[in-house]
């Protein structure tokens, strides 16, 4: 087992390694302690591993409620957090009690802000059972959910107290879901880790837990810098801003990790253009994309992505800011202002759209 030490608002651990699943229990215990445990879930994952996860549980004395919601994004809504807050309520969970995220970004995102709101505020674990929720989203303490207006717009910073990621988890994801976090792993090593994009060039599979384990120390990194997303944390977004808006237009009908790929792409090229980095750089982004069987290719036009994305949370009044590649394992913050945005998603684009059907 592999175990990564976060020093944030609140300290705690990631723990990497098989077998965690049913250990829930014991580590519940240890560090969450109370009497109840909520396990958030979602309709898949439930079917899949809740069993194991509440039977570890209640062999270490608690009691053991259940909420589950449909899987996928549509279901990280506010009915489904009001939703939540009530259920908590209805069954007496308390301040010592502690919420148990188990699934993949959307019940772990959707638990950790009904954990951060909910009597303002009770302990909670993660277990990611995706790729993208174990490298990515179960640590650094963002919660959120999504409005009408644009992914993750209500939310709060609030990190977990433990984090459990079994790699046994990802047998059962089906590949698209599985390459959706590939799309994560390549942004590390293009923002932040040229080693880690060398080690992609072999399966992520026959490497699983140093992968896993290097993406956390990462996002560590970069979370005890700046937890609140105030700098440098922002080049965790390389990618975000464009890939937002192409989940957008399509109603979250394309993945989160394809339509994050395509956004890549997408700046790569305009950062090329503007000759902040080489056609190499672009080249290597885009081999390695396709490679995990990711798309670089988007059908929707500069204009549509453009109106999406000025929805995102990154504006800051009259500009945004794009994090763009200078070369793999660099990538810098560029403010431009709002209406130069089209402009640049058209530089990249152009190359890459695919014909409307």
């Amino acid at each position: 087992m592999i175990t990564v030490n976060v020093e944030a608002s609140k300290a705690y651990k990631v723990h990497i390694g098989a077998g965690l699943l049913e250990q829930a229990g014991e580590y519940a215990r240890e560090i969450l302690g109370g009497e109840k445990a909520a396990i958030v879930t979602d309709d898949t994952v439930d079917r899949l591993y809740a069993e194991k996860v509440e039977a570890s549980l209640r062999t270490h004395g608690y009691e053991v409620v259940k909420f589950v919601i449909d899987s996928g994004e549509a279901s990280k809504n506010a009915e489904n957090y009001i939703a939540l807050l009530n259920f908590l309520a209805r069954q007496k969970v308390t301040r010592s009690d502690c919420v148990i995220a188990l699934g993949g970004g959307v019940p772990g995102d959707l638990a950790g802000f009904a954990a951060a709101t909910f009597l303002r505020g009770i302990a909670y674990m993660q277990i990611p059972t995706t790729l993208l929720a174990m490298v990515d989203s179960s640590v650094g303490g963002k919660t959120a959910i999504d409005l009408d207006a644009g992914k993750n717009l209500a939310g709060a910073f609030y990190q977990p107290n433990v984090v459990l990621c079994d790699p046994t988890a990802l047998h059962t994801l089906p590949p698209q879901i599985f390459a959706d976090g590939c799309a994560e792993v390549i942004k590390y090593g293009v923002i932040l880790d040229a080693e880690l994009f060398e080690w992609l060039k072999q399966p992520i599979q026959s490497q699983i837990e140093r992968v896993i384990a290097r993406c956390v120390q990462l996002k560590r990194d970069v979370v005890m810098q700046d937890e609140q997303d105030h700098g440098v944390r922002q080049l965790l977004n390389f990618g975000h801003t464009i890939g937002h808006a192409i989940e957008a237009n399509s109603h979250f009908m394309i993945s989160h990790g394809s339509a994050v790929a395509i956004g890549m792409c997408i700046a790569a090229e305009a950062a090329a253009k503007q000759g902040l980095c080489s056609e190499q750089c672009v080249l290597e982004i885009e081999q390695m994309v396709t490679g995990y069987h990711l798309p670089v290719q988007t059908e929707y036009t500069a204009d549509q992505l453009c109106r999406a994305a000025l929805s995102d949370k990154k504006r800051n009044g009259s500009s945004i800011n794009l994090i763009l590649p200078e070369r793999i394992g660099h990538c810098c913050i560029r403010k431009i202002p709002v209406e130069e945005l089209q402009n640049f998603i058209e530089a990249g684009i152009s190359a890459r759209r695919k014909p409307c059907r």
